[in-house]
């Protein structure tokens, strides 16, 4: 159990957030959600210990073991994958050494084997004999090789170190795991392991993640840094999400209708309370969410941008015919023969971990690179946006303003117009005066959003567009593109976003092949 009595966090005099009082129990997984630069991460550090707040304290159950999701990739790279993983029980693998050190001893004295057999008592008691086969556990559920165990961490990909130090922050049973970002870099089969060990485990879970459908599947409750305020509601984000909109037009529209808007927001609550859940404190989340009450509801003052996209022209019958291409990248055919034909009505998501495969193809129809073999054929009627993984070219050594940057893509161009387009995507006030090349990446991301807004294209092809964006810039592109009449052709590595969007699933394989099904995402994963 984790208390947080009165907790303020101020950076140069400004309060992050204020007078926090919550209560973390065993059994229940807290998801930490706000806006980008709210605070979710610093708070984190507050709950780990890592800061110390500016008020208040923090008090765990004495005899808890936490654990906390490392974020410095090159920090256990003198160690092997198996040491790496057991330190995640510090305790257990000081034991370890100091027992090792004592049995290489030649001149093995009597306190030597006295101390040896406290060490192997405590080592015994702490599941020492099992350590082994739980790391091996751990790393095989996330998608490693048992083989890499005692390869060096120096020797492993960027992505492999992540899910090492995910395997450390879950080793060795600890009372309580603090995960930030977990999902990041990994795959679905590795995404779909974590979310049943964690649904499994019996003790406190805290994380921060920007994938809701992580958050649905994991959460009993959620966590909202909003504002200066950290608010804690029962339920996922899913029921936070719908529950948070309804009383925003409670509030909005006080006097009309009500006690009928009352009635639907109870009958919600009722409604969501008797669907099944995967997590093994589903009944107790129901108990919780039965006795919840209008009043308990969440009420957001977060915004969201506005994202719609609309066509000047109705498509055709003929949209993209792609034949036979082939490209090698580095002495590697990341695609091998590939062919297939978008349909009208086609809303495609490129899947999978072969991002540079996905990426080369979006550049190959999008014309900005020669494939080695074949062709594509864009249909009379059609008109394109391309949404780019890097978009460093439109902003590096750019000094426009967004005005100005935004005005070479409409004709459009009063400034009325612009600062009320800007606006929209939540770009206010003197924000519109920024120069372009300053912007964080979420900026920039929104920026590219509305650029392919002012088009008007009949299709949209966009390579990893929720990238760098909050959640609720990810849940406005995601309503945006469900909405849109026209094609779609993306690629994408968030679960909820593939789901609710694509009609049919692509998937170019690590030796440059195509697989190819018209299914919704989840029917592809269960075909795998």
């Amino acid at each position: 159990m984790i208390t947080v009595s009165n907790v303020s966090v101020n950076f140069s005099g400004q309060p992050l957030f204020k007078d926090v009082d919550l209560i973390f129990g065993p059994g229940n997984c807290y998801g930490i959600i706000g806006a980008n630069g709210a605070g979710k991460s610093t708070f984190l550090r507050v709950l780990s210990g890592d800061l110390e707040p500016t008020t208040g304290n923090v008090s765990i159950k004495p005899g808890i073991r936490m654990s906390v999701l490392k974020q410095d990739h090159f920090a256990y790279d003198e160690f092997t994958v198996l040491d790496t993983v057991i330190q995640g029980n510090e305790r257990l693998y000081e034991v370890m050494k100091e027992k090792d050190a004592i049995y290489m001893k030649e001149d093995f004295s009597d306190e030597d084997g006295i101390r040896a057999a406290e060490l192997e008592a405590e080592f015994a008691e702490m599941d020492g004999w099992e350590a082994e086969s739980d790391v091996s556990r751990l790393i095989q559920g996330l998608g490693l090789s048992n083989d890499i165990l005692y390869s060096q961490m120096s020797s492993l990909t960027g992505k492999e170190k992540v899910k090492v130090l995910l395997a450390q922050a879950l080793f060795g049973n600890p009372g309580i795991i603090l995960l930030d970002e977990p999902t990041n870099h990994l795959d679905v089969r590795a995404i779909e392991w974590l979310e049943d060990f964690l649904m499994d485990y019996e003790g406190t879970v805290i994380v921060v993640s920007h994938d809701r459908h992580f958050l649905n599947t994991v959460c009993t409750n959620i966590v909202d840094v909003d504002y200066g305020q950290i608010r804690m509601y029962v339920g996922n984000y899913e029921f936070w999400y719908e529950s948070s909109q309804m009383v925003q037009k409670m509030i909005n529209d006080r006097n009309k209708r009500y006690a009928e808007k009352i009635k639907e927001l109870q009958a919600f609550i009722q409604r969501f309370s008797a669907n099944k859940s995967k997590s093994k404190q589903a009944t107790s989340r129901r108990k919780l969410l039965d006795k919840l009450t209008v009043e308990e509801m969440p009420a957001s003052s977060r915004r969201y941008p506005f994202v719609g996209f609309n066509m000047d022209r109705e498509p055709g019958k003929e949209i993209l015919i792609v034949e036979n291409l082939s490209k090698t990248i580095d002495g590697v055919k990341v695609l091998d023969n590939i062919s297939f034909r978008i349909n009208k009505g086609d809303k495609i998501a490129l899947v999978g971990e072969n991002e540079i495969a996905n990426t080369t193809l979006f550049k190959i129809i999008m014309g900005e690179m020669e494939p080695d073999e074949g062709e594509y054929k864009w249909g009379v009627t059609i008109s394109t946006s391309y949404f780019p993984m890097d978009n460093s070219a439109f902003f590096n050594g750019c000094t426009l303003n967004l005005v100005e940057w935004l005005s070479q893509y409409t004709k459009e161009t009063t400034e009325t117009f612009m600062r009320g387009f800007l606006g929209r995507m939540l770009f206010s006030g003197d924000d519109v005066y920024k120069e372009v090349q300053v912007l964080s990446g979420g900026e920039k991301v929104r920026c590219m959003l509305s650029r392919m807004m002012l088009y008007g294209s009949n299709m949209l092809v966009l390579d990893q567009p929720t990238n760098h964006l909050d959640l609720e810039s990810i849940t406005a592109v995601n309503d945006g593109l469900i909405a849109f009449k026209g094609n779609i052709l993306f690629a994408s590595h968030d679960h909820e976003f593939i789901q609710t969007i694509a009609n049919r699933i692509m998937e170019i394989g690590p030796d440059g092949k195509l697989t190819d099904r018209l299914c919704t995402y989840d029917e592809y994963i269960g075909e795998a």
